[in-house]
């Protein structure tokens, strides 16, 4: 990843701008504090459960068999609440916590969200990551790109261009079980539900042109 465009992706987001969404594959059945940071309610108290449907990809191995880190567990909840139980999302949901999206996900009538596991984060310099924490548009922005709004797209419909809650668009590759998003970031869990999107997990974090 280019780091200095990274840091450079700081452009100022616009107030209020819908908001970024994850969830997913759990690499353990515990839970994260960060779980507390997503309130309940939004669309999962309305939403009925959802099936899991078929998952696909490497990373889907690793989810617990049941609780709420679970895919039937994730699939009845919202989003924001969704990847909270999921500790391999957990630098995702720091990251939704400080740009205040946590609500504004959560109530979503429906997204796809694209959403960067914790060894994605990894792959940047912390010193670079922890500007990017800090800085609340830049982060926005970042997060904002990763969510497709008013649609929970299948595989089947999930390749080609995609405009993402922040304007911009993702260019998405692949049938199947194998996608990649932009060229360089991979899908490692797949077609997740949760009561009000469909996440795809992937491996690096994508930055808006």
């Amino acid at each position: 990843m280019n780091t200095n465009t990274f840091v450079r992706a700081g452009v100022a987001a616009a107030a209020g701008v819908l908001a970024l969404a994850m969830t997913a594959c759990g690499s353990s059945s515990g839970t994260t504090g960060a779980s507390s940071a997503a309130p309940s309610g939004g669309a999962a108290s309305s939403a009925a459960a959802q099936p899991a449907g078929e998952n696909f990809g490497p990373a889907c191995g690793a989810v617990p068999k049941d609780g709420p880190g679970s895919f039937q567990g994730m699939s009845t909840a919202s989003v924001a609440n969704a990847a909270s139980a999921n500790p391999v999302l957990s630098t995702l949901v720091t990251a939704v916590k400080k740009a205040g999206l946590v609500d504004t996900l959560n109530s979503l009538p429906a997204a796809t969200v694209f959403a960067p596991s914790n060894d994605a984060f990894k792959k940047i310099p912390a010193d670079q990551l922890n500007k990017v924490l800090a800085d609340k548009a830049t982060l926005t922005k970042i997060l904002t790109y990763h969510v497709v709004a008013g649609k929970k797209l299948t595989p089947e419909q999930l390749a080609g261009t995609q405009t993402t809650v922040e304007k911009g668009t993702l260019d998405i590759a692949g049938s199947g079980t194998d996608f990649t998003v932009n060229g360089d970031a991979h899908v490692i869990c797949g077609n997740v539900q949760t009561a009000n999107a469909t996440v795809y997990i992937i491996d690096s974090v994508l930055m808006p042109k």
